[in-house]
């Protein structure tokens, strides 16, 4: 299995990015796919809070880190890695996969790259896909738009649209549904993965007394979220199938 580099970043912050990271690592456990996962927002992660047994935190702007990371991508057992990247970070992120030859390889055919480019509700996100273009050219790239938090998108016209996801032809779209405002509260209080939420378990594997329709709630989410995620063949992608 060849491996696999999973990006999840923005430059524009709370647009969910990590919440995006949570749904991906989520519906990859649920198939039985093994992540390990960087958190680059040193020095204090926010998903390895939801995900501690699997996330390092890393600073991926410093040598060391960036070794911990790329350097284990063959030598590693786990051959799917997901980095959630910091706010304002994506740019300066992909910047240092270009800069160590990584995006080189990938280009090469020696690993799977997968970019998840969660945009914000506003015309302006849009120009970040100015500074991702020229790194994205050989790795298979998702533009989000995600409804989590109860974003409300500007109408997208069609040529304004195709001026800038024209400069990566090979960009698609996710969609992100909105979740239920309690529902999404109590899953980020009880600090768990939302497959273990929905479970009604704590993040020890006791019984945690979460609310019937709350769970319920959380899991229509996650299976809008595997039907996106089923459609652009996500687990080909990470398999080296697509």
């Amino acid at each position: 299995m060849k491996p696999t580099l999973i990006m999840v970043g923005a430059d524009k912050g709370g647009v969910g990015k990590t919440t995006v990271a949570r749904a991906l690592l989520d519906y990859l456990a649920s198939h039985n796919v093994i992540v390990r996962a960087f958190d680059t927002e040193t020095p204090r992660g926010t998903l390895q809070r939801f995900h501690p047994g699997i996330t390092e935190v890393v600073d991926i702007n410093q040598t060391p880190d960036q070794m911990r990371i790329l350097d284990t991508l063959n030598t590693s057992q786990v051959k799917v890695t997901l980095i959630d990247t910091r706010a304002g970070a994506l740019a300066s992120s992909l910047a240092a996969l270009r800069d160590v030859g990584f995006l080189e390889a990938a280009k090469a055919g020696d690993f799977n790259f997968v970019l998840f480019h969660i945009l914000g509700p506003s015309i302006a996100s849009l120009s970040e896909i100015n500074e991702t273009a020229p790194f994205v050219t050989d790795a298979h790239y998702f533009l989000v738009k995600n409804y989590v938090n109860d974003s409300t998108f500007f109408d997208w016209d069609p040529a304004t649209l195709q001026t800038y996801f024209g400069k990566v032809k090979n960009a698609s779209e996710v969609t992100i549904p909105k979740l239920n405002a309690m529902a999404y509260e109590q899953v980020e209080l009880a600090g768990t993965p939302l497959s273990t939420f929905v479970a009604d378990k704590t993040a020890s594997g006791d019984p945690a007394n979460h609310s019937f329709t709350l769970r319920g709630y959380v899991r229509t989410w996650q299976n809008k979220n595997a039907d996106e995620f089923n459609r652009i063949r996500l687990l080909d992608l990470v398999n080296g199938r697509a």
